[in-house]
């Protein structure tokens, strides 16, 4: 699994053309967790990091684990708000966001947050879960599509859903340009079920006991 979320991060940089005539000086992580993109962004193209998150906890980690590689002088975490972020306008030439978008309460002023902060000629990359596009004709999701998310989202505490679509017109609205999006469902739909299988080892659901009732409803809802 370690090396499947490290060619995430390599294919979404790819994608977004970052490397080559781009390297970025300066990064924010928004939504850091304990500083995986980070470290890695800072190792490819010597970038200097900055790293938020609503957790004490995940940024204690990630500074410890940053200094143990002896990457703190480039690389740092901080615990901040990701719709109220500490940072000066147009502060950083990249602003990378991993799995953190489907947490946001409010997308467009999460957006609007994320454009703030970045310099101009800069990149915005967004990873994040969406669901899918409405087909022409279509008003919502089917019954069964919403009862799916509703799931999900009790077990992982996430607010309301939105399309691909919905980000590119967000996007558009803080004033964005060169905005383009894809739907990589089709690459990354393998990774849940390997995740199921190791957690159906006996070391797995051992795990999954220990970490507690959050844990076990994530993992059921997936």
């Amino acid at each position: 699994h370690k090396r499947a979320q490290i060619e995430m991060i390599e294919r979404s940089l790819e994608w977004a053309g970052i490397g080559g005539d781009f390297v970025p000086l300066s990064g924010v992580d928004v939504g850091c967790g304990i500083g995986g993109s980070s470290r890695f962004i800072c190792g490819k193209f010597g970038t200097e990091m900055k790293g938020i998150t609503l957790s004490e906890v995940q940024s204690k980690r990630a500074n410890q684990i940053t200094a143990n590689q002896n990457l703190e002088d480039k690389v740092s975490f901080q615990v901040a708000d990701a719709l109220n972020q500490p940072f000066e306008d147009n502060s950083f030439d990249l602003v990378w966001s991993m799995e953190s978008g489907e947490h946001m309460p409010h997308k467009q002023k999460f957006i609007n947050e994320l454009t703030r902060v970045c310099a101009p000629n800069g990149r915005i990359l967004i990873i994040t879960w969406c669901h899918r596009d409405l087909q022409q004709g279509e008003e919502s999701l089917s019954h069964k599509e919403v009862k799916l998310l509703d799931a999900i989202s009790r077990a992982y505490f996430l607010p309301k859903w939105c399309s691909v679509s919905d980000y590119v017109t967000f996007c558009e609205n803080a004033g964005l340009l060169g905005i383009k999006s894809a739907d990589w469902t089709e690459h990354i739909g393998y990774f849940w079920p390997q995740v199921i299988r190791t957690s159906l080892t006996v070391k797995g659901l051992v795990g999954m006991v220990r970490s507690g009732k959050t844990t076990l409803k994530g993992a059921l809802a997936m």
